[in-house]
């Protein structure tokens, strides 16, 4: 796909408010409504576009732990594991990294003891040789958007 300067702008455009409408957007564009539409069909036909979804506070929703972790896996089971660990609701990324750990896990908590249980769960997976976790006490920035 040739991605260019006006697929940018739309993306831009639907990083910082997804809910505007193609009609809306081609208008702040200065562009066709038709060829908004089109680009977006494109970027969403090559998996630029995975969706659509709404940035909310955790917290306000009573998430106010949020931990990193990092997974030390034994025989190459690396993928397997991430596999297993991603299907946890509370799981926001998994991340195979380079370094001395294998993956860095980034899970949200509503209490403590559920950030125990999930580290305890986490070292019942097969292959899993230890973990590293680290509460997080402030959050700076949590905005994976690239505007």
């Amino acid at each position: 796909m040739n991605f260019d300067e006006t697929d940018e702008k739309i993306l831009k455009n639907l990083m910082v408010d997804a809910r505007l409408s193609a009609r809306q957007l081609a208008l702040k564009l200065g562009m066709s409504t038709v060829t908004v539409l089109s680009r977006i069909k494109k970027l969403e036909k090559e998996k630029i576009i995975k969706g659509y979804t709404a940035i909310i506070d955790h917290e306000k929703l009573g998430y106010s732990l949020t931990a990193i972790i990092e997974i030390i896996a034994k025989n190459d089971k690396i993928v397997d594991i991430e596999e297993e660990i991603s299907k946890f609701e509370n799981v926001c990324g998994v991340y195979d990294i380079t370094g001395s750990t294998d993956t860095i896990v980034i899970a949200k908590f509503k209490e403590r003891n559920e950030l125990s249980v999930f580290v305890k769960g986490l070292a019942s997976i097969p292959n899993v040789e230890n973990t590293i976790t680290h509460v997080v006490l402030n959050t700076a920035k949590e905005d994976f958007r690239l505007t």
